[in-house]
């Protein structure tokens, strides 16, 4: 017999309680998660239930950004209104709203909206405020959550301009109720007057329709509408990436306008 074969054989080790295999390996207790970013890359369907103490110091902070915002919009609708410095402050209606949704998402941001509209409405009115929950109000939410799920600018500015032309017949519907007179004629009077003057130039000798004039009004009602929540969305773009909280980029051919 061999030497080898007559050694002994050594006693498999057991395992360890300290070290654990994966069959009963025992889970170590979740850690506080401190923040709503950490519940959402956790899994958790609603963090606000977790009862943390970065929570309890965000809610007073929560309560008083969405208080400054909201008083911040109602401050520029009132100062545009008595004293208007053109397009200019009217840019800025919807961004403060949707910067709270931003910040503090859906549910501060649908404070914010009322609580200006009531804030307005003490100030200068209900009528007055209405003229401002909608559209900029709604517009505000409605940009914040656009922006919070990074969508491209075509689709949000698209949503804006639906609601903005939505506003202005909303507007259109409320002022002739109040004021007694149709003001769609008004409008569709200085319609058919840059419709006639268009055929002018074009030389054409027919008038237009009635129906073409109407088409004409709702067109331009929507370029309008577009071209001011372009604006809009460039105004938060270079405001916003400054205070910490970016929208989504921009188009490349827009960039490169910027740049220049």
């Amino acid at each position: 017999m061999s030497i080898l074969d007559s050694q002994p054989d050594e006693p498999e080790a057991d395992p360890s309680p300290e070290s654990p295999t994966p069959g009963n390996q025992k889970s170590n207790p979740q850690e506080p998660i401190s923040d709503r970013q950490s519940c959402v890359e956790a899994g958790m369907e609603n963090p606000h239930k977790l009862l943390s103490p970065q929570l309890k110091v965000d809610a007073p902070l929560r309560m008083v950004e969405t208080a400054f915002l909201a008083s911040a919009s109602s401050l520029i609708w009132f100062i545009n209104f008595y004293f208007p410095l053109g397009p200019v402050l009217r840019i800025f209606f919807p961004v403060p709203i949707a910067l709270v949704y931003l910040r503090w998402g859906k549910r501060a941001a649908w404070m914010a909206a009322v609580t200006s509209g009531l804030l307005l409405s003490v100030l200068m009115g209900p009528v007055r405020s209405l003229l401002f929950v909608m559209p900029f109000a709604f517009m505000g939410v409605l940009l914040g959550a656009s922006w919070y799920r990074r969508v491209s600018w075509m689709i949000s500015m698209t949503l804006g301009t639906l609601l903005g032309t939505l506003g202005v017949f909303f507007r259109l519907w409320l002022l002739s109720v109040l004021s007694g007179e149709d003001l769609w004629v008004y409008l569709i009077t200085q319609v058919t007057e840059i419709t006639e003057w268009l055929f002018l130039q074009l030389g054409l000798l027919s008038s237009p329709s009635v129906f073409l004039i109407q088409v004409g009004a709702v067109v331009l009602i929507v370029i309008n509408n577009f071209i001011y929540l372009f604006v809009v969305h460039l105004a938060a773009w270079l405001l916003l990436d400054r205070l910490g909280n970016p929208i989504p980029r921009p188009p490349h051919w827009v960039q490169v306008l910027m740049d220049y």
